[in-house]
């Protein structure tokens, strides 16, 4: 990405820990109505989602991001766009304005991320109401922590996993932030849980939390137990890495980084091609390369004779939503 930052009223680059969900997100609202007992919003002020001052009213705020999205549009459509950092994008005093965005965000191409502890009516809605081209550009996701003692006012964990099978089942992407780890066990649960619906982990400590003798032996039993998990994908945010003294760049293929982009194939999967009898065959990505036509083909190994593949990226999608290339 640019190294020059962008920092408008509703998008902008996020940095430090934010900065390791999205390059690009949107914020209206300050303050949720959650109330979890982990979160910095969950006292005064903050504990209601007020739109930020910045705007005059959600009009205002809309006709901002408009601008802001056109503005940035090439870089957006490449890394998608996040909501949201400073509140709920789903609760019921935020979701309108955020749908509104969303829409006009999908309309231009630009990939969405949206992270919530809500469900409802929104679920049915992208189910039943959404143009179905729109499903390749939106990925959701839910917080998952396995302690719906500290999460308030949100939807439970049960509640949370239903929404995202439903979801997955109708062809979203899904994801979990397996954030904060209130304890490993609690967070492998969630995993073992969702793993047959959720396209993506991404799993970080409480901030500020002191981990003792107990608890890191605890961390790395967890990290071994996910390094079974090779059918899953996984980003381990800086502070497992850090607690857990690993070197990012030695980690198992299913230990994805930061770029990985659920909306699109990356390295280390594995997709379906046709070899030349015109068999359907299954082989992992290795390299991703742009050809003088301007398409993407994928260099990759046969999973079943290691045989050397070659092969469009266009068509191999085709072949996995059962078309006829």
């Amino acid at each position: 990405m640019s190294k020059k930052r962008f920092n408008g009223k509703a998008i902008y680059n996020p940095s430090g820990k934010a900065g390791e969900y999205s390059y690009w997100a949107c914020n209206f609202y300050v303050g949720c109505s959650n109330m979890c007992e982990y979160c910095y919003c969950r006292k005064g002020i903050l504990s209601n989602a007020l739109l930020k001052k910045c705007f005059k009213n959600e009009t205002d705020a809309l006709a901002v991001f408009q601008e802001e999205l056109t503005q940035n549009i090439i870089q957006l459509q490449q890394y998608g766009l996040f909501f949201s950092f400073t509140t709920d994008p789903m609760l019921e005093e935020t979701h309108k304005l955020h749908w509104k965005a969303i829409y006009f965000a999908m309309e231009n191409d630009v990939p969405v991320k949206i992270l919530t502890k809500c469900v409802g009516g929104w679920i049915d809605q992208l189910r039943t109401e959404v143009h179905p081209s729109w499903k390749k550009l939106l990925a959701i996701g839910f917080t998952l922590t396995g302690h719906d003692e500290l999460e308030g006012n949100s939807a439970s964990t049960k509640e949370r996993i239903r929404a995202m099978a439903d979801l997955h089942k109708a062809g979203y992407k899904t994801f979990a932030s397996i954030e904060p780890v209130v304890d490993f066990v609690s967070a492998y649960s969630m995993i073992t849980l969702s793993r047959k619906v959720c396209d993506l982990y991404k799993i970080g400590l409480m901030s500020g939390k002191e981990y003792n003798a107990k608890e890191r032996r605890d961390a790395e039993c967890f990290f071994e137990m996910l390094k079974g998990d090779t059918g899953q994908k996984f980003y381990l945010k800086d502070s497992l890495i850090t607690l857990l003294k690993l070197d990012r760049d030695k980690l198992p293929e299913q230990f994805v980084r930061r770029d990985y982009n659920l909306f699109d194939y990356n390295i280390g999967d594995i997709v379906p091609y046709k070899n030349s009898r015109g068999n359907v065959k299954l082989a992992r990505i290795t390299l991703l390369e742009k050809v003088d036509n301007g398409k993407i083909w994928f260099k990759g190994i046969d999973t079943q004779t290691g045989a050397n593949v070659w092969y469009p990226v266009h068509i191999s999608k085709e072949l996995k939503k059962g078309g006829k290339p």
